[in-house]
């Protein structure tokens, strides 16, 4: 029985080389999954935790909206979508008629109140000439209530000396009479005097508060600060700047896009004519998980490819700020998570990331693109 195991004995020893082979390669498979899990604990430990990183990032842009100041209707149209536009380039021309007759206008009305300024000054020399006349003519009045005052105390003697006589009749009655009669003038006139000084008395008090109010208009004023004038120069300037406007340049340097007017339209003020992105001024919004941000602050760098140009070109730009809140946060319908079936969803916060305008530049981005960002979290 022994003899007859024999020939079995060479399968048994056949079959051992490949069990040996077996171990020996799942040895090999044990040391290479042992050495990729070490390579990469010291790949983590040394590079990849001081980085995190993205591939939810969008370029975005503070585009320039185009709106006109007046209303008015459209000459010409001076650029069109996709254009390359500097700052100060004419891009939307408006009839420009009305604009005109209003700066017409307005030097009319500027020319009228320096002309008025002028007659009001020349008033009151006129009027400082009227109140030397009302002092001259208090003078005179004066002159003649003292004449009157004279004659009627001369009056008044004359009758008193008559009035005693008269009883002795020195005095004829005639004489007497008489002698009444020019105390009585003489009083009168006595009387018109003092109303003739009271009157230019009042006639100068006039004269004095028509000046002193015509002086109260140009006192402390030339022709080119007077209150009058300066409002008309105003107004001059409001419709100079019109006429300006009726002509709209570029506000900064970009590209058009969303051109939506036309030649012949009628725009109104805050009417969205075009858009101007800013292609050296882009910047990208990445969003974060929540959890990627513990240790990203504002100035750390940030090394961001474009889907555009492929991971031959990078770009270099630092972290400028973080986002008030999540996306879904300040979505039009934002999540409603108090209902029993809620099921927690890991948040991204955009992060704001500027770009290097000299890369931008090399190689210009658009407004949406996709970005991979990857922050370096060593930098503070």
């Amino acid at each position: 029985m022994a003899d007859a195991a024999l020939p079995n004995q060479p399968a048994v020893e056949a079959s051992a080389p490949p069990k040996k082979r077996r171990k020996k390669l799942l040895g090999i498979i044990a040391v290479v999954v042992l050495v990729a899990a070490l390579a990469y604990a010291a790949y983590y430990l040394l590079v990849a935790r001081y980085y995190v990183s993205t591939d939810n990032a969008y370029v975005g842009a503070d585009t320039a909206s185009v709106t006109p100041m007046l209303a008015a209707q459209v000459n010409s149209v001076e650029v069109a979508d996709t254009q390359t536009v500097r700052k100060g380039t004419v891009l939307v021309r408006l009839d420009d008629s009305d604009a005109r007759i209003a700066v017409s206008q307005a030097e009319a009305d500027l020319a009228r109140a320096r002309r008025q300024y002028g007659q009001t000054s020349a008033t009151s020399t006129a009027l400082a000439a009227q109140v030397k006349a009302r002092d001259a003519d208090i003078s005179r009045a004066r002159a003649q209530l003292a004449s009157a005052q004279a004659d009627y105390e001369r009056a008044r003697v004359d009758l008193a000396r008559r009035q005693k006589l008269a009883p002795n009749g020195a005095v004829s009655g005639e004489e007497l009479s008489s002698a009444t009669n020019a105390f009585a003038t003489a009083r009168a006139n006595l009387e018109l005097a003092r109303a003739g000084v009271a009157q230019a008395s009042s006639t100068r008090g006039a004269a004095t508060g028509e000046l002193a109010a015509n002086n109260a208009l140009i006192n402390g004023t030339t022709a080119s600060t007077a209150p009058e004038v300066l409002a008309a120069q105003a107004k001059l300037a409001q419709a100079k700047l019109d006429l300006e406007r009726t002509v709209i340049r570029a506000p900064i340097d970009g590209v058009i896009t969303r051109r939506n007017v036309q030649v012949g339209q009628r725009v109104a003020p805050g009417t969205a004519l075009m858009l101007i992105v800013p292609l050296d001024q882009l910047y990208v919004d990445a969003n974060f998980k929540e959890g990627q941000l513990e240790r990203v602050q504002v100035g750390q760098p940030v090394t961001l490819t474009s889907d555009l140009y492929g991971g031959g070109v990078e770009y270099h730009g630092k972290v400028v700020g973080f986002s008030g809140g999540t996306g879904s946060s300040f979505a039009l319908i934002p999540a409603q998570n108090a209902t029993g079936n809620w099921i927690k969803v890991v948040q991204r916060l955009p992060v704001r990331v500027a770009l290097d305008p000299k890369e931008l530049r090399a190689h210009p981005l658009r407004v949406g693109l996709s970005m991979d960002a990857e922050i370096d979290l060593r930098a503070h």
